[in-house]
């Protein structure tokens, strides 16, 4: 412990040398997460867990760079939202690379059977042929019955043959189809879990990052409009610790749903990370994006959040959220940045509100 006479930037350095310096030695990995969970505060879910595994194993030096800053930043604590922002950002993207890894490989693999099928149906053809060929050179005359009738046994034989392998090579054409036909459903739900938060069932911030650039492009090109919302809970952090965090992720899945609810079918919706939502509405202008942001706020203020365990009433839960337009010539950050400042603007004026760019004076047009 630091005295209190002893200068900050002592304090400083010593909070530093505490995050990087390892753990008491322990023989077994577990028990040194569970007390590193302990120490900085972590909520006790298997998800924190697998983060602080992978930190302290050494397994990924790229979440123990990021766990470290976090340490840093935050002055020890390591809360849900960093848990879940680590875990987004490292473990669930590795996993789901391995996994859409080994089923690309697997469907080369059932390609290359596959190949090798048809090469083999071709050389029985090709066989198949050959002997019939040279059996109608040599048919023998009608008078020698005896030559005449093994003959025709011999070819009846052949052509047996041929078809006992064709209908072989037909059933093993038709497993591998299948198998094909799996793993490619198999690759295509790998890809939307990847794009997709799995505690609300939103898109997650990678989907939002391809569909905001996918949306610019589009409206460069047909010069239609669209607005993006930023939106986050009110007073989420001190919620969370308060009443746990089962209770947390029972209010980010209230929002959601909420959102899912009020927006129009096209709408992009999802959790840009912790307690923070994007929302892409096509079509839309600043004025309609701010009425869609509206409905949703003034929705959630007519639920009231019940805590399962107990079936004590917490009372409502409110959201801050502000509206930018697209203008041409944004890129994905410009106008990410002018949504972000609007709920910047939201908060700052007393939260549970919306604010569109024009309102927060961010409005930055640039063409």
């Amino acid at each position: 412990m630091v005295s209190r006479h002893e200068p900050a930037h002592v304090r400083v350095i010593d909070r530093m040398s505490e995050q990087l310096t390892p753990l008491p030695p322990s023989d077994d990995l577990a028990e040194r997460v569970v007390e590193a969970m302990r120490k900085h505060g972590s909520p006790a879910y298997p998800r924190a867990f697998e983060v602080w595994y992978a930190h302290l194993s050494g397994e990924l030096p790229a979440i123990s760079m990021a766990m470290n800053a976090i340490i840093t930043a935050n002055d020890g604590p390591v809360g849900a939202a960093d848990i879940d922002s680590l875990y987004d950002r490292f473990i669930g993207t590795e996993r789901l690379s391995r996994q859409a890894e080994r089923t690309s490989l697997q469907v080369l693999g059932e390609i290359d059977g596959l190949m090798s099928l048809v090469d083999q149906a071709l050389d029985s053809s090709e066989r198949y042929h050959g002997r019939l060929s040279a059996m109608s050179e040599d048919v023998p005359p009608p008078a020698d019955r005896a030559k005449l009738r093994e003959w025709v046994e011999a070819l009846v034989m052949s052509t047996r043959e041929e078809v006992t392998r064709k209908t072989k090579l037909e059933a093993q054409l038709r497993d591998s189809s299948n198998e094909i036909r799996n793993l490619r459903e198999a690759l295509e739900s790998t890809r939307a879990e990847a794009l997709t938060d799995p505690l609300t069932g939103l898109a997650n911030r990678r989907h939002f990052e391809e569909m905001l650039q996918k949306s610019i492009d589009q409206a460069t090109l047909r010069r239609e409009p669209f607005a993006l919302v930023m939106a986050d809970i009110d007073f989420f952090k001190q919620f969370n610790d308060a009443h746990g965090h089962l209770t947390g992720d029972q209010v980010l899945r209230l929002v959601a749903r909420t959102m899912k609810d009020k927006f129009k079918d096209k709408a992009i919706i999802t959790r840009f990370g912790g307690e923070e939502f994007a929302i892409i509405l096509p079509d839309a202008d600043l004025i309609a994006g701010k009425f869609g942001a509206e409905t949703v706020r003034q929705a959630l203020l007519t639920r009231e959040l019940v805590k399962r365990s107990t079936n004590e009433n917490l009372g409502r839960i409110t959201i801050s959220l502000g509206v930018a337009s697209y203008a041409r010539g944004d890129t994905a950050a410009s106008l990410t940045d002018r949504a972000d400042q609007a709920l910047m603007a939201a908060k700052r004026g007393g939260r549970n509100r919306t604010v569109t760019e024009d309102a927060s004076g961010t409005t930055s047009r640039v063409a």
